[in-house]
């Protein structure tokens, strides 16, 4: 057994229990969650989530596609497949590490997904538009999304010029944000506060979170008004 002794993994406050990053996203009609982490199952059924239309994968990292496989609960019980939508590399990745599901004879009970491959060209999943932000993860390309006034990045180091523009207008937006000391891919505390104030977000959330950032309650504290922490739970509501 792998233990820590850090105080944010020590720490009582529900705030500080961080599970693998990813989001929630709902309409009247469409269900959605961008990225299966590993902690897929787990997060599905903490929240009671009993609905799901389609999986937005943002790269092929693992601890963003690792728990894709817990999709099957929902074929089962919905009766249908569930369609998943990547970027070329993410797809590629998907085909090797779940090439059960993409057999040409499917057996009982395995993964069932419709696989869509995406780019930057804005598209449908059911009745809510997705925008594709091209950012980068060092020399890797992750996608972004903006849906509506609600816009999620995670992993990233860099965001050009013009999807940056993409952005602009948000009214929240969630972004990953790993720790304070400098990192070859992702944004530290400094970096994720100037690309906030460029942007000119009201309300942002960081996201993706290194227990060695610190605890919730004292990063919140100091951070300028308008950005937060981001919490396991977290629910916003997009007019």
């Amino acid at each position: 057994m792998i233990g820590c002794k850090c105080e944010v993994c020590q720490s009582t406050n529900p705030k500080d229990n961080r599970l693998r990053s990813s989001v929630l996203v709902k309409s009247a009609t469409t269900t959605f969650v961008i990225d299966t982490t590993p902690d897929f199952r787990y997060q599905m059924l903490r929240i009671g989530n009993d609905k799901l239309d389609a999986v937005l994968f943002t790269h092929p990292h693992k601890d963003h596609t690792g728990g894709l496989d817990d999709i099957r609960p929902y074929n089962y019980f919905q009766k249908t497949s569930i369609h998943v939508y990547a970027n070329k590399l993410t797809e590629e990745s998907l085909r090797r590490e779940y090439y059960y599901a993409f057999a040409t004879e499917k057996l009982v009970g395995l993964p069932d997904i419709v696989l869509h491959t995406i780019d930057e060209t804005p598209f449908m999943i059911g009745d809510i538009e997705i925008i594709p932000i091209k950012v980068w993860h060092m020399r890797m390309t992750v996608y972004g999304y903006r849906i509506g006034n609600f816009t999620y990045i995670t992993d990233a180091n860099r965001i050009d010029a013009e999807q940056r523009e993409k952005i602009k207008g948000s009214e929240v937006l969630v972004l990953n944000t790993l720790r304070r000391e400098k990192h070859l891919s992702h944004f530290t505390l400094d970096e994720a506060i100037e690309v906030v104030h460029e942007l000119g977000i009201k309300q942002t959330y960081f996201t993706h979170i290194s227990h060695q950032l610190g605890l919730h309650n004292a990063i919140n504290d100091e951070l300028p008004t308008g950005i937060s922490l981001a919490y396991d739970g977290l629910t916003i509501e997009m007019r």
